[in-house]
């Protein structure tokens, strides 16, 4: 039995193509013991390979995180599925603010030690016990206290595109670096401060918001849903939007855009500028800005090293990479001496 997807980006984007069905991005998470995370994985590859779902899915022991898009008309026999999962039934999906039917390509589900890649090593560490959810009018009612610390769990090449009014977005590659951090820059002011946190879509916030607890936070929120719901809410019940520019998401359309404020430049002209791009030299991969001058003009590429291997044949290509292992990580390699309007 097919336990993996077998075919290229290419064959599936084609694919969808011909089927000339719309497709719906959707992700979610959910904290819950999972006995053995490599059944629970297989069962799932199967039943949403069937109704043809796309997507980056890790599961551990402590859960599940879920990135992936799927038919349109196939969400209801979706829902119903997830519904048959005891810690998954009335989970809240968080459907995406603007669609695109290739935001994924491939069905990846990953059995991962943790669904979030926190650094702790804690066995008294739960993290079930979470801070206090907010919805968007909560949220911005707390961010007018002047006891409220504001913090974005979020890494800096997403917090450049866009984030809330006055917060703190600490200059970070992962998410577990910036624990420690923002522990130690608020250590004196663990009883007096509202310490209220956000990400895209919740679940980076929902570990940050119990481990802030175990260490002594008293007073600890977080936005529930992330950027994603938050957005959903303001429009759905006309509130004011704090959100400035775009949110960074985990798929190929690199980001849904909140406000109109672009807040971000061109990493290579310093134009304004808020559209993340991979380096066309897959050697290199670099997530960087590129405005479309510039895109046009490097070839999609973030400098003139990568311009002129991009060039090669794709066996010379092959060649010059030998030796050199390639990383995948396209989201966390946002720095480089080749860019050079990098805040």
């Amino acid at each position: 039995m097919q336990l993996y997807n077998k075919l290229s980006a290419k064959e599936r984007a084609a694919l969808i193509d011909e089927a000339g069905t719309d497709r719906l991005t959707i992700s979610f998470y959910q904290y819950a013991t999972i006995g053995n995370p490599q059944v629970f994985r297989d069962t799932l590859f199967i039943k949403w390979e069937s109704i043809d779902v796309l997507g980056r899915i890790y599961i551990a022991h402590e859960g599940i995180n879920a990135q992936l898009s799927l038919p349109a008309d196939k969400f209801k026999d979706f829902k119903e599925h997830l519904d048959t999962i005891t810690f998954l039934e009335g989970i809240r999906l968080n459907v995406a603010r603007e669609q695109d039917n290739k935001s994924f390509l491939k069905l990846k589900i990953k059995v991962k030690d943790k669904i979030v890649a926190d650094g702790l090593d804690d066995d008294t560490f739960d993290p079930t016990d979470i801070g206090v959810h907010l919805k968007a009018q909560g949220f911005n009612d707390i961010l007018d206290d002047p006891d409220t610390v504001l913090i974005d769990m979020r890494n800096h090449y997403e917090t450049e595109i866009g984030h809330f009014k006055n917060a703190i977005t600490p200059d970070v590659d992962t998410f577990r670096e910036s624990l420690p951090i923002i522990e130690d820059d608020l250590k004196d002011h663990k009883e007096d401060k509202n310490l209220v946190m956000y990400c895209t879509g919740g679940i980076r916030c929902e570990k940050a918001s119990a481990y802030f607890k175990h260490k002594g936070f008293k007073k600890v929120y977080q936005l529930e849903g992330g950027i994603i719901e938050y957005a959903r809410q303001i429009d759905a019940e006309g509130l004011e939007n704090k959100f400035i520019g775009k949110n960074f998401v985990f798929d190929e359309r690199r980001g849904e855009r909140i406000s109109e404020d672009i807040i971000s430049n061109c990493h290579q002209c310093g134009n304004p500028c808020d559209t993340h791009t991979n380096c066309g030299n897959v050697a290199c991969n670099l997530l960087f800005l590129q405005c479309e001058e510039c895109k046009e003009e490097h070839a999609n590429c973030c400098g003139k090293r990568c311009k002129y291997v991009n060039a090669l044949t794709f066996e010379e290509q092959k060649e010059l990479r030998k030796g050199n292992p390639n990383s995948n990580k396209i989201f966390n390699k946002g720095r480089s001496e080749n860019i050079s309007f990098k805040k």
